[in-house]
């Protein structure tokens, strides 16, 4: 009797540790796993999103399309919901998230150490490089190397801009040449014109431009190469919203050991991305 009111005492006390330990985790427990659900229980989930960049997202036929589009057509369908697609300008993408004014942002966000630290983001859903983009007669420029000597075309104070003005540098330690001259224009598409009139012998520019560029006109320019290393760009969330990253990150992680992600790049922009599964991130990274 005494070791049963004993034993009782110690599973009592026991049990009321073991109560009071899962209760004060309890909460933190749910709250990692209450996104996902809210948003299923909800039966909508409402993304943020700037259609402006072709061919990841951009509007066509007064409707939200591309190939980010359609990673995010395979989530929602995945979580059985309904979607609320919210085109917004770029300056509002960001601080909408942080706010909570929609669940995530489902367009293509540059990874970098900065963002990094204040959002989380997905694994990469795609890249962009600088390609070297020449007139489809070009017989003279079969890749980046070819560019010593010639003339060359950029979008000045562009993403692109201190890339190529750094392969300028590399060319001429490898061979002793480098371009001919660059010549900087106010947009991207000056860059194309000069090309397709022989002002210029080649354009450096983004590969998600010349993919569009190259749906739009395949018969008259040509992508003989590329430059610099590629830089990746990922949807995201919230960074309270752990559970709902790691859930974009496998349900992306399916869409490409599934073989998807590669079909749909190449039919977005007629060729196909590595992208890393970890290790992408900078340090410091949430």
């Amino acid at each position: 009797m005494e070791r049963r009111n004993f034993f009782n005492s110690v599973s009592s006390g026991a049990l009321f540790l073991v109560f009071a330990a899962t209760s004060a985790f309890a909460p933190i427990a749910a709250r990692a796993a209450d996104k996902v659900e809210a948003i299923r229980q909800a039966g909508v989930v409402t993304v943020g999103t700037e259609a402006a960049y072709e061919p990841f997202e951009f509007i066509e036929d007064g409707k939200i399309t591309g190939y980010s589009k359609q990673i995010l057509d395979a989530v929602v369908a995945d979580l059985g919901v309904d979607l609320n697609q919210l085109d917004l300008p770029w300056q509002g993408i960001l601080p909408g998230v942080l706010a909570k004014k929609f669940d995530f942002v489902a367009t293509s966000v540059s990874i970098n150490a900065e963002r990094a630290q204040k959002y989380a983001y997905t694994r990469p859903i795609g890249s962009v490089q600088t390609i070297v983009l020449v007139r489809s007669d070009n017989d003279d420029i079969h890749s980046a190397a070819d560019l010593a000597g010639k003339v060359v075309a950029t979008q000045l104070a562009s993403a692109e801009q201190p890339v190529v003005e750094a392969y300028n540098v590399e060319l001429k330690s490898e061979t002793g040449t480098g371009f001919a001259d660059l010549k900087l224009f106010q947009a991207f598409p000056e860059t194309y014109v000069a090309v397709g009139s022989g002002q210029v012998d080649a354009a450096l520019i983004g590969s998600n431009g010349a993919a569009a560029l190259m749906r739009k006109q395949p018969d008259k320019f040509k992508i003989v190469g590329e430059v610099g290393e590629p830089r990746y760009l990922a949807w995201v969330t919230h960074p309270d919203d752990t559970d709902l990253r790691d859930y974009l990150n496998d349900v992306i992680g399916e869409l490409a050991d599934s073989g998807k992600l590669t079909e749909w790049q190449q039919e977005w922009f007629g060729f196909t991305m590595d992208l890393p599964s970890e290790g992408y991130l900078p340090e410091g990274a949430l």
